[in-house]
């Protein structure tokens, strides 16, 4: 008689791992949602790696992607300023008369539905500041380049780009020595 029990014990977990077994055959994980172009849309925040040279700084920054703009209400200028401005102590006062300092990426997109990515062609025009030192004013013209595409990953909502500050131009004359200023966003969230 014990024999009979377990035999129906055991043909009942049977039964039982079996139906798990071929329930999760049938869900194969969470079902991915195709990218669309409205996607990249928002306000974003995010990680900022500025690297020059051998200094490296790392922020969080906040910016708004429309229809084919990116917007930056406060893009990070410390690094450009601080190229020009050689002492410390006026650099900082410098930064500091500026304020915050906006500038707009132009860009196209596609979609690439294998990769389920949104791919961007940034296209940067030259960022123009006026710096203030010692009582007068440094215009400065900085080309930005982005070298590779930036891209909106459907999986998780983020966005990634890569900016360079490729030449410094002040009062006409092209800042040399220069040590290239990188900006790259490896992270950016929708809040």
């Amino acid at each position: 008689m014990k024999k009979f029990k377990v035999s129906q014990f055991l043909t009942a977990i049977l039964i039982v791992l079996t139906g798990f077994t071929l329930y999760s055959c049938t869900v194969d994980g969470p079902e991915i949602r195709p990218v669309k172009q409205e996607d990249v849309i928002g306000n974003y925040k995010g990680r900022l790696i500025t690297v020059q040279g051998e200094s490296k700084t790392e922020k969080i920054k906040n910016f708004k992607v429309k229809k084919d703009t990116v917007m930056f209400a406060e893009f990070p200028v410390d690094e450009i300023v601080k190229t020009v401005v050689k002492d410390p102590v006026k650099a900082e006062m410098a930064i500091k008369a500026l304020g915050k300092v906006k500038y707009d990426i132009q860009y196209t997109s596609s979609v690439n539905a294998a990769s389920n990515v949104i791919e961007l062609s940034l296209v940067p025009k030259p960022m123009e500041i006026r710096i203030p030192v010692d009582g007068t004013t440094k215009k400065t013209e900085v080309v930005l380049t982005a070298k590779q595409k930036g891209f909106y990953v459907g999986m998780d909502g983020s966005m990634r780009f890569v900016l360079n500050a490729e030449k410094i131009t002040v009062d006409g004359t092209v800042l040399a020595p220069y040590e290239a200023i990188n900006y790259n966003f490896p992270f950016c969230v929708k809040y």
